[in-house]
């Protein structure tokens, strides 16, 4: 389970990131109440921030890919943290000094989108340089793992900060965390990075990737998958603090609860996959979205905060489950030479439907409500898992299997 941890680099990568993450998921928990506060509860608005942060991935996010190839990813990753620290040091002197308006929200979060569209991409690919192949299924289920610490810890002490202190403070200790990734980075030994050859500048690079992934039926029902899930099915930064102020009526303590509930699930769904040593399954990853899916309807349904919480647990787990699965096979199947384009590519699908399906599920969740936004997320989620199964099936029944090929 802890084979990645045994790497010097990979141990202070994790211990960095518990950190900055944390205070992550604290911003992401005081900007969807700040927005709240400034729009009148309004999920419109709520969905406009969403999708500005998400938006610059769609422009940016195939040509950071091909950075991630031809660069430094270490020296890209501390360039691009201290530009997120920045950001989250400007938001938070605006909201302490009572200056934050809305469009400073607007502004802040295309900001944050643009250096996110970077980081993302190249922080994916990094993971192989830190570990290895042998070990790249380990320390992809870590990282989610990591990440899904945060998320329970993050949005449990944003809630305790924003009731006792305000929005603004937990702005600024986010700015304060990134101090830990980047002494990570800096202190990294890297002659023991595992670095292959870098892609020299070259035209049609993004264009090579494209066709590459094209190429790969394997690799496109991974990105069709994705696709639904990170457009319409995972919009909780939208509908979890709907659904706590608009449904359940609990303050900023509660709301904390429920993403500790979800991130909770979310970290069993990451620990199960740190047994793995192989390249997942197709049939799992499409079990996991489709269990996923079922339970957010379910959630849509829950009668009180106590059941909505319960049922966050199980959702997180299957939603982290299948992208930790879905991260391996996209990586362990590319080429090393594009790796950073294929992972660009998938974090375009997965973080760039965001800012579509941000304003679909905020316009949804604005005239019919939030459960109804919920139903239809959950309910796509279920129709792409059931379609793709499908066409998979055909295809085997219909063709032979390429010899050496494997049905994976």
């Amino acid at each position: 389970m802890t084979g990645s941890l045994r790497v010097r680099n990979y141990r202070l990568f994790a211990g960095g990131q518990v950190v900055s993450l944390t205070g992550t998921w604290m911003q992401a928990m005081a900007q969807d109440w700040l927005v709240l506060d400034l729009s009148d509860n309004s999920g419109t608005a709520l969905g406009a921030v969403t999708a500005l942060q998400f938006a610059p991935m769609l422009v940016l996010g195939l040509y950071s890919g091909v950075l991630a190839d031809r660069f430094d990813k270490r020296r890209l990753l501390f360039l691009a943290q201290c530009a997120m620290a920045l950001i989250a040091l400007a938001m938070g002197l605006l909201v302490v000094s009572g200056a934050a308006r809305l469009w400073h929200v607007y502004v802040l979060a295309l900001l944050l989108g643009t250096t996110n569209a970077l980081d993302t991409p190249v922080r994916q690919a990094f993971v192989s340089e830190l570990v290895g192949a042998d070990l790249v299924p380990n320390a992809v289920a870590l990282n989610s793992a990591t990440f899904n610490t945060a998320r329970i810890v993050g949005p449990a002490v944003g809630g305790l900060v924003i009731a006792w202190l305000g929005v603004g403070p937990a702005f600024l200790l986010n700015a304060v965390s990134y101090l830990a990734v980047l002494a990570a980075l800096w202190r990294m030994d890297t002659a023991a990075l595992f670095r292959g050859a870098r892609v020299v500048r070259a035209g049609g690079q993004v264009r090579e990737g494209l066709r590459y992934v094209r190429g790969r039926p394997d690799l496109m029902m991974v990105l069709v998958l994705m696709g639904v899930i990170g457009t319409i099915g995972m919009n909780f930064h939208l509908t979890l603090p709907l659904l706590a102020r608009a449904e359940f009526g609990v303050d900023a303590r509660s709301f904390g609860l429920l993403w500790a509930a979800f991130g909770m699930g979310a970290l069993g769904g990451a620990l199960v996959g740190t047994r793995r040593r192989s390249r997942p399954p197709a049939t799992q990853l499409l079990l996991f979205a489709a269990v996923f899916g079922a339970l957010e309807i379910a959630v849509a349904f829950a009668g009180s905060f106590a059941v909505a919480a319960m049922l966050l647990v199980p959702t997180g787990a299957f939603l982290i489950a299948h992208n930790t699965a879905a991260n391996s096979r996209m990586q362990l199947g590319a080429d090393p030479l594009l790796r950073g384009r294929v992972m660009s590519l998938y974090m375009l699908v997965f973080l760039g439907g965001t800012t579509v399906g941000s304003l679909i599920t905020g316009a949804i969740a604005e005239t019919y409500g939030v459960r109804a936004a919920l139903v239809v997320g959950g309910g796509a989620v279920v129709l792409a898992a059931g379609g793709l199964a499908a066409l998979r099936a055909w295809r085997y029944r219909s063709a032979p299997v390429v010899a050496g090929a494997g049905r994976s």
